[in-house]
């Protein structure tokens, strides 16, 4: 199994950078919100509830390929856990793009915009983890070197997805969106949640 599982690692490795996109939208900014603004308030609430749980599950998932990188697992379970990693991942963040949607423009300068250019970056993100599962789906796990080759491929891919700004996100939540969202115990629990990466970026924010 020397193959793949140093390989396994690297993509673990750019996972958890990914996993950084989502923590965006978990109101990991320190503030006040202004209470008399109850409508940002509400938007705030009903976005950062539906957050949580798909943050959780984006973690999950990022837990998943890490516990593949710790056990010397065969290829074809590699296989089936990335798979399935990659489409947990693509489903919570289409559905944070459908909240985001549902939850209308926040009462704020260009809401408009930036609600819209976040909901694209998000099902954007959505696409491209459908894309990864599907390139994982076609992996030869009866060929030790091609699967090898076949998951740095996809490591690759996915450190060059993390490293991709989530500037449409970080636009969104800026200024008194952060801070409304700040205050929402959703949202607080969903950036507290430990990250199996090293150093957490939901402890920073």
């Amino acid at each position: 199994m020397e193959g793949t599982h140093p390989v396994n690692k690297k993509l673990a490795a750019a996972l958890s950078g990914g996993a950084v996109l989502v923590l965006a939208l978990t109101g990991c900014t320190s503030g006040t919100a202004d209470d008399k603004n109850d409508a940002l308030n509400t938007w705030a609430k009903q976005v950062c509830d539906a957050v949580q749980p798909q943050a959780k599950k984006i973690e999950a998932a990022n837990a998943a390929i890490q516990k593949e990188t710790s056990d010397n697992s065969a290829p074809a379970q590699v296989q089936k856990t990335d798979a399935q990693a990659f489409q947990d991942m693509a489903d919570a963040y289409k559905a944070i793009g459908q909240a985001v949607n549902s939850a209308g423009a926040p009462e704020v300068d260009k809401g408009r915009k930036k609600q819209q250019d976040a909901v694209k970056e998000l099902n954007g993100l959505s696409a491209s983890y459908t894309s990864l599962k599907q390139q994982v789906d076609k992996l030869d796990t009866k060929d030790q070197a091609k699967f090898a080759d076949g998951l740095k491929d996809i490591a690759t891919r996915l450190d060059k997805l993390s490293r991709t700004g989530s500037d449409a996100l970080k636009n969104l939540e800026e200024g008194d969106v952060g801070r409304a969202m700040a205050q929402q115990p959703s949202c607080k629990s969903a950036s507290a949640t430990p990250s199996t990466s090293a150093s957490s970026p939901a402890t920073s924010g």
